[in-house]
């Protein structure tokens, strides 16, 4: 459990470093974020996986950072004392959303990474995030939105970074009570919510989008998981979060979201669907059937 949590902290912290300007990056541009205890051969290891090009732009994260933005929200000995955890972002062409891919993450689901780097203002991205061995995988955040800032030139607050690793952490922590698919679809489904209201809602009226959110997806909340949701969503909602594009990027990325298809929407969807098919069915049966009988009488 230990080596897992700190190969997640590794990449968390990947952000922080050399401040390189890349604010007129073009799509295809390549940043990686490596622990800076990496062995020399996982270092290459890591680089081959990501398919790493030579002109890429490499930061390392150090555990400091990883303690850094993960000490409040992890105890000190689970975040250990090695950076491991490394990513890549590829800037994608305008519009096109975010798309995440994991290996080794054991804690953290591609849908996990989805909700929070939508919450530090990420957009428009392909990332993925690696170890040379099975860690939970919460550092790799802190690398890409560095990563991000260094691509794009546009600097992330730190309380939208710490908000960012709060959700992540929370978000891990309840799908390992509820189903990672629950926990991410959840979290997507309040944050649409909240977005819609540009992240002006009462404490009272979050607390009964949450209750709503969850009814809506066959969830139940214990009083502590809902305490837990209520915290995170107040600090949200006193920091400076752009919740117009993260409801952006959440229409984007609806069809990524696993639990999606269980939701209101997803059951809508499907439900045209099904019609359609029937309604096919019966065209292509009442067809077949008008013909043997013109047949017969003939």
């Amino acid at each position: 459990m230990k080596k897992t949590l700190l190969g997640i902290c590794t990449a968390l912290c990947l952000l922080i470093f050399p401040q390189v300007s890349f604010a007129d990056a073009a799509a295809g541009d390549v940043i990686i974020t490596l622990g800076k205890d990496l062995s020399a051969q996982d270092r290459q290891k890591v680089l081959n996986e990501m398919n790493a090009p030579d002109n890429a732009t490499i930061i390392e994260v150090t555990n400091a950072e990883e303690h850094k933005y993960l000490g409040d929200y992890i105890p000190k000995a689970d975040i250990g004392t090695r950076a491991i955890s490394s990513s890549s972002i590829t800037i994608a062409k305008k519009g096109t959303g975010l798309e995440v891919q994991t290996n080794n993450i054991s804690k953290i689901t591609d849908e996990m990474y989805l909700n929070a780097l939508m919450t530090a203002g990420v957009k428009d991205a392909k990332i993925h995030v690696t170890a040379p061995f099975e860690v939970s995988g919460t550092a790799a955040l802190t690398g890409l939105m560095k990563a991000y800032e260094t691509t794009s030139g546009k600097e992330i607050s730190e309380d939208v970074k710490k908000v960012a690793n709060e959700e992540l952490v929370t978000t891990s922590e309840l799908g390992q009570q509820i189903g990672a698919d629950n926990a991410s679809a959840l979290l997507a489904k309040v944050k649409e919510e909240v977005a819609k209201n540009g992240g002006s809602q009462s404490k009272e009226e979050i607390e009964k989008t949450i209750d709503q959110a969850a009814s809506d997806l066959g969830i139940t909340l214990t009083d502590e998981q809902k305490k837990s949701l209520l915290s995170l969503f107040d600090n949200m909602k006193n920091i400076n979060i752009d919740w117009n594009q993260v409801g952006d990027q959440l229409d984007k990325a609806k069809d990524k979201i696993t639990k999606f298809l269980d939701s209101e929407e997803g059951k809508n969807f499907i439900q045209k669907l099904i019609d359609f098919f029937i309604s096919l069915w019966n065209a292509i049966v009442s067809v077949f059937t008008g013909g043997g009988a013109s047949e017969s009488n003939g």
